[in-house]
């Protein structure tokens, strides 16, 4: 009986034909095609039709269009689909794409916008604007929305105090399950997705949270002090994100108080939030280590060309200490030619295998699993693994140069090769944890160091120890 009432309940609306649904996926699609009558539109000025092409579109979507078209077209699209610039479609933008494109709109229209948004995403929409403009825009908000986000941008950048949202639900712990059930259904003014409530006693402290799931299998008679969850994670308002971060993953949180330094209530941070996070880390850690700068293809070429030379240079700096290695031992170079041809080899074996410890000890730096109670160890394991590598990797380019060249000549290389790989374990681990104890990022330079130490430490030991073996005669 059940089902026949939902299927009756369900009779007037019809399912959506296949047909319909492969167009409307096909419409939706960003091809070429597409983009260039977008284009076309916007050089003719023809906001309808640039409106009427780009209405249909998912906002993820049009955060795509805007990355598509080239940058002076941005501001003339986001004139002609103001309507259309919803929170969503602000979230998904890059941000150089949101900030040129915030830029071409009245502040009005930016306050407008902001207005949808969550805390946070509203925050994250205006603060990279210089002062003029972010006066602008918020002298436009409604006073509680000004007041909220004055709020946030007084606090650090990267911190909870600048990444929570100020919109939830927390209330006394006095109520009953029904209580809150009733305070839920009669206020207008609600956060549109959250998944707990956050009990909080009479000097606003968080005392205890409750699952929306546990709210709704509860009797309404019982006390919320008796169903909530007293254990919880608080999050410190000045606490960076890394570590937010790591909280959230160690604890598998999908939601977070923040509190000021007086325990009480201030906002919370939810896991969408955090995934963003960790994203946006993890790229740019790897970015650092590369010295590519931000490496978004949006970014200005001066801001990039200003960002990745400066490692360029520092680059040239180590290589010409390598090359000052080798001239050393030109006399013997040019005595045994086959010196030139191998040397490169144990270099390289060393660079790849710095990198490779580098890599691993940067992300157990972000990820708190290298500190200071536990470098020795990591660092005597790194060392153990440089040397079964060395052996290894030693052995087989000794045989070869044994076969191909002479057989002291194979132990040499062989012997360099291990000597090398040891050294280039040893600076993987100890370049990024002297940066991380000087509060440096310990990826912004380190590759730059490890690689000018396994290539002079490569070059030193396998020129030498063909001069010590008499090799050059």
């Amino acid at each position: 009986m059940a089902d026949t009432k939902l299927d009756e309940d369900l009779a007037p609306f019809p399912p959506i034909e296949d047909e319909e649904s492969d167009q409307l996926d096909e419409e939706n699609r960003l091809k070429p095609e597409f983009i260039d009558a977008v284009r076309e539109s916007l050089e003719e000025g023809d906001e309808g039709r640039t409106y009427d092409l780009v209405e249909p579109l998912h906002p993820a979507d049009i955060a795509d269009l805007f990355e598509l078209l080239e940058p002076d077209k941005r501001g003339m699209l986001a004139t002609a689909i103001t309507d259309l610039m919803s929170g969503e479609v602000i979230s998904e933008l890059n941000d150089y794409v949101r900030d040129h494109m915030i830029e071409a709109l009245p502040a009005a229209a930016v306050a407008s916008i902001a207005e949808q948004l969550d805390t946070d995403d509203a925050v994250q929409l205006i603060e990279d604007l210089d002062p003029t403009d972010q006066r602008a825009i918020l002298d436009e908000l409604d006073p509680e929305d000004r007041a909220a986000i004055e709020s946030a941008l007084s606090y650090p950048e990267e911190t909870a105090g600048r990444l929570m949202q100020r919109e939830l639900i927390a209330v006394p712990e006095h109520l009953t399950v029904g209580d809150l059930i009733d305070y839920m259904r009669e206020q207008d003014d609600l956060p549109t997705d959250f998944w707990e409530v956050f009990i909080v006693d009479h000097r606003h402290r968080p005392i205890g949270t409750c699952q929306l799931s546990w709210i709704l299998r509860c009797p309404r008679y019982i006390p919320l002090t008796d169903v909530m969850q007293r254990d919880q994670t608080l999050i410190p308002v000045m606490m960076d994100q890394e570590e937010v971060a790591l909280r959230f993953q160690k604890y598998a949180l999908i939601s977070a108080a923040v509190v000021d330094e007086n325990g009480r209530l201030l906002g919370q941070l939810t896991v969408d939030d955090i995934v963003h996070i960790i994203s946006e880390e993890a790229g740019e850690d790897a970015l650092l280590m590369s010295g590519a700068g931000d490496g978004d293809i949006n970014e200005p070429i001066r801001d990039a060309y200003f960002s990745r030379v400066r490692w360029l240079i520092a680059n040239l700096g180590t290589a010409l200490m390598a090359s000052f290695i080798i001239s050393a031992f030109d006399a013997a170079i040019a005595k045994l030619v086959a010196l030139a041809v191998l040397m490169p080899i144990v270099a390289s074996i060393g660079g790849n295998a710095g990198t490779q410890t580098m890599a691993v000890s940067v992300r157990a730096l972000a990820m708190n699993q290298l500190t200071k109670s536990n470098t020795r160890r990591i660092l005597w394991r790194e060392i153990r693994v440089a040397m079964l590598n060395g052996a290894t990797v030693g052995t087989l380019i000794g045989l070869a140069t044994a076969v191909v060249f002479t057989p002291m000549l194979g132990v040499v290389i062989a012997t360099a090769a291990i000597i090398n790989t040891i050294t280039a374990g040893l600076a993987g681990v100890a370049v990024p944890v002297i940066f991380d104890r000087l509060k440096q990022d310990p990826a912004v330079a380190s590759s730059v160091f490890v690689t000018m130490i396994t290539d002079c430490m490569g070059f030193f030991a396998f020129l030498g120890l063909a001069v010590a073996c008499g090799l050059t005669g």
